[in-house]
């Protein structure tokens, strides 16, 4: 009886903190939210509120009204959805190829990608290439940079060596080439690795931020949270918002309820694709990170 009470204590205990830190780490989104919704005329500055005393849309109407906001959306839209399964495709196979043990000068190229997680050009350099490349102020600057990495391309290649070498054999001996053995066979016994993979670049596109401040210095190819920071920190929403947009509401909208509603929408759409993606998201990072 002793140890059954002193067990309910301590995972009384346990979800008692974790449910006060889950609270501190969904306290400042739903603060977020509660203003964004918040109606002009009961808004009132550094109050605490959990929930909108007047409810409004007029924020979200503003920024969905504005040609900067909508600018920076296509442009992280257009990152995520081409940035994404070019990484992805790209990471799969090289890691594929890695993983084939009788590949020529395999140990040498494990070694130079290895030697990347350790030694970076640093940013001058990076700089330099994609001037060179003629990339700047393009979207290809921030979706090659980001293509493929070490890390990705190790776990990928200790996860394609623990599947079944028969299982490859047998497709082989069925008259499979090694295209059809890699989109015919490994590619779909990979789909929980795939789609932590895919949520993992997905999210990196969705928030690319310091490459887009080095190279992109064109305001219309803006990503999103480059935007975000800018409107952030700026103190009048009249540089991002027409004016005629803003006179056609009926009261002033603060410019803090339209920095709140604008965090939400950048927010929300990664939000909305993880619990798709959830169910093979502990699978895939945990498969092929103990075997090397």
């Amino acid at each position: 009886m002793g140890m059954r009470l002193r067990e309910r204590m301590y995972q009384l205990t346990i979800g008692t903190l974790l449910l006060f830190v889950s609270f501190t780490m969904l306290f400042p989104f739903l603060y977020i939210a509660v203003i964004s919704f918040t109606d002009a005329a009961a808004y009132e500055p550094n109050a605490l509120s959990f929930w909108p005393s007047a409810w409004s849309m007029d924020a979200y109407r503003l920024i969905f009204a504005g040609d900067g906001f909508l600018n920076a959306l296509n442009s992280s839209l257009f990152l995520t959805v081409v940035g994404t399964p070019i990484s992805v495709m790209v990471s799969c196979s090289t890691a594929y190829m890695l993983a084939k043990r009788t590949l020529p000068g395999r140990k040498v190229m494990l070694n130079l990608i290895v030697f990347t997680m350790l030694f970076s050009p640093g940013l001058i350099p990076n700089y330099l290439l994609i001037k060179e490349l003629d990339l700047l102020n393009s979207w290809w600057a921030l979706i090659l940079p980001a293509t493929a990495n070490a890390w990705t391309l190790l776990v990928m290649k200790s996860f394609f060596q623990n599947i079944p070498h028969e299982v490859i054999e047998s497709a082989k001996i069925d008259g499979c080439g090694e295209y059809a053995v890699f989109f015919r066979i490994v590619l779909p016994l990979s789909k929980a690795m795939l789609a932590a993979f895919s949520l993992f670049a997905a999210v990196g596109f969705w928030n690319t931020y310091f490459n887009a401040i080095l190279y992109i210095s064109n305001s219309a190819k803006w990503p999103l949270q480059v935007f975000l920071q800018q409107v952030v920190m700026s103190s009048s929403m009249g540089e991002f918002i027409e004016a005629s947009v803003m006179q056609s509401f009926k009261q002033e909208v603060p410019a803090e309820i339209i920095k709140m509603a604008a965090v939400v929408v950048a927010t929300v759409p990664i939000i909305v694709v993880y619990p798709f993606l959830q169910k093979h998201f502990a699978k895939g990072v945990m498969i092929g990170s103990v075997k090397g």
